[in-house]
């Protein structure tokens, strides 16, 4: 949801904790969003729109039975997402019909997802909260707080 809306709902979930004792963890949105993809030899990228026409990207490499990030998550133009893509990259998330199609120009790079393999699931959140649940990997509440993606000037359309 809305960025107002996670605050809330983070606020939500550090009352239950102290107020229950129940454990929080926290969860990336890109990290629900590379889950869901299949495992492959390529690159891949984790999208969502960040606000003033830039893009929030998660970096990812499939070890280990999973994708893992390998890197903070950063905040391009959607052009500089576009050079940034040197190596064969499948790319999933929150895309329009212009992203989509100036990504698709780099046909030799890009591996375009599909919207329906491109959408944050609650099943797919819950399978990542349980894991960390049962490893015990768990946070420390005074400590979790969201992303602030939103940097710079909005780029000119």
């Amino acid at each position: 949801g809305s960025f107002t809306g996670l605050r809330i709902g983070l606020a939500y979930a550090k009352g239950m904790y102290l107020s229950l004792g129940i454990p929080i963890i926290g969860i990336p949105t890109l990290d629900i969003l590379a889950k869901a993809q299949p495992p492959g030899d390529y690159q891949l990228a984790a999208v969502i729109e960040a606000g003033r026409q830039r893009f929030a990207v998660g970096w990812y490499e499939y070890s280990e039975d999973q994708w893992q990030r390998t890197g903070e998550i950063e905040n391009y133009p959607l052009e500089e997402l576009v050079a940034e893509i040197t190596v064969p990259t499948r790319v999933c998330g929150e895309l329009d019909k212009d992203a989509r199609k100036r990504l698709s120009r780099k046909y030799k790079n890009v591996i375009l997802a599909p919207p329906s393999a491109s959408v944050r699931r609650p099943g797919v959140l819950a399978e990542l909260a349980w894991a960390r649940y049962k490893n015990k990997d768990l946070d420390d509440p005074d400590q979790l707080a969201p992303y602030y993606l939103h940097h710079g000037d909005p780029i000119p359309g």
